[in-house]
């Protein structure tokens, strides 16, 4: 990282780091999408809770087994090189599932197999970001770069799902382009439906490999290139410095774990496909607006704590935060509206916003930089547990209880882990300022 004296303390100034946050916007724009088409379509397909927790489940377990790995590696090599290569591996996906629905051979195993290519893809991109933004910017603009980038995600967030959802309903109307014959053959044997549906999902898949390319000519003009870490040999020291790392401090061991139980009890994602269709009676549109809905709350509190950051209490703020997210999820799960539903989960993106900002402020200020990578990995296991081992767990429980009783249990269990890490983690309720408190050591 340049010396402080020598870097303008605005981030408007810091170049690179823009480059990087407009490539957070459009590969996460494209990633939304994607999983707004992997959703429907396969419910559309098999119109099962079951098959909707695996596509999380295959998402979750080469990102298990290949995260760790990948931290070392981001911190002994370029991350911008790796950080193109993960989003290199989603355009890949993007494709192959454009290609199965445009040519009709697309299934929950087709979907289920590149779901694994986009697990690991994750597994390496989400250490090279992490690792990667705290040395474009000053240490004293790090709280608000990571609120900026944190809100630019969430309007990525926002855009992606609601475009990818009318760009699906427009299934029909392309096919009927496209290929008028085979949607007439279709239609007699009455199959008009899912034909449409396919090609809208594939001009969804399109539209998100376009975006991913444009991410990766982003990440590819930076200029920066942090110094690489110490090349010691790979090995399960190695491997597991990171765990260690976190382990030894307990603020930080609190924070990530908080994150990781309340998402995995209280996140619904995986389950909207049928709150939209079953529940709340819309279509993929809605959908698209109900994955929007978090984004939206979140963007809002985003954008507030990269102008007026958290100066006090923050352990303290942390616990709420995630009490709050606990309490939203337990008010959809009751919502009978369209619109009702959407605030609860609007409320619940602003809390998990405001969550987010704290643990990872906490993370990437506790952490020096030979470290960032595996650490990164570290938290990307956590939060890769969360959201794609926790759309599992809504997918099994939804099966069992039902989508309301799953995420209403779910909202439950999140208060009660609230609680429990109150009082297990004492260090974490007392933390009062986002600035170094440890020795930056390994």
């Amino acid at each position: 990282m340049p010396p402080p004296d020598t870097v303008p303390a605005r981030l408007r100034d810091q170049r690179d780091y823009l480059r990087l946050l407009a490539a957070r916007v459009t590969g996460g724009a494209a990633n939304q999408m994607l999983m707004v088409a992997l959703g429907w379509q396969m419910y559309d397909l098999t119109a099962s809770a079951w098959y909707l927790g695996l596509v999380g489940l295959a998402q979750f377990l080469p990102a298990l087994l290949l995260t760790l790995p990948a931290g070392h590696l981001v911190d002994r090599h370029d991350r911008r090189l790796l950080l193109a290569g993960a989003l290199g591996l989603q355009c890949l996906a993007a494709f192959c599932l454009a290609l199965a629905s445009a040519g009709g051979w697309v299934g929950p195993q087709v979907i289920l197999l590149l779901s694994v290519l986009l697990g690991a893809a994750r597994a390496l991109q989400m250490p090279a970001h992490q690792a990667l933004l705290p040395t474009l910017v000053p240490l004293g603009l790090l709280p608000r770069a990571v609120a900026a980038a944190s809100s630019t995600m969430q309007a990525a967030v926002i855009g992606g799902p609601a475009l990818g959802g009318a760009l699906y309903a427009l299934g029909p109307a392309v096919a009927r382009r496209m290929d008028p014959r085979a949607l007439a053959a279709a239609d007699a044997a009455g199959q008009a439906g899912a034909l449409g549906a396919h090609w809208g999902a594939a001009v969804v898949y399109a539209l998100s490999w376009l975006l991913l390319m444009v991410a990766i000519a982003g990440v590819l003009r930076m200029r920066h290139r942090p110094a690489p870490g110490p090349r010691a040999a790979p090995g399960l020291s190695q491997l597991t410095a990171g765990l260690r790392f976190i382990w030894r401090r307990p603020v930080l061991l609190g924070a990530v774990s908080l994150d990781l139980f309340a998402v995995l009890l209280g996140g619904a994602t995986a389950l909207l496909p049928i709150f939209a269709r079953d529940v709340l009676h819309t279509g993929p549109e809605g959908l698209g607006l109900l994955r929007s809905a978090p984004a939206l709350g979140a963007v809002l509190v985003g954008l507030c704590l990269a102008r007026f950051p958290i100066a006090r209490r923050a352990g303290r703020r942390l616990l709420g935060a995630v009490a709050v997210f606990g309490a939203a999820m337990i008010a959809f799960a009751l919502s009978t509206s369209f619109w009702a539903a959407f605030a609860a989960l609007a409320v619940s993106g602003a809390a998990d916003m405001f969550s987010v900002v704290i643990r990872q402020s906490l993370v990437q200020l506790e952490t020096p930089d030979e470290m960032r990578g595996r650490v990164g990995a570290v938290n990307a296991v956590f939060i890769g547990a969360s959201n794609q081992l926790g759309e599992f767990e809504s997918g099994a429980t939804a099966a069992l209880l039902g989508p309301v009783g799953s995420v209403l249990l779910g909202g439950i269990g999140t208060l009660v882990v609230v609680a429990v890490w109150w009082r297990v983690f004492p260090a974490l309720a007392r933390r009062d300022r986002l600035q170094p408190e440890t020795p930056a050591a390994a």
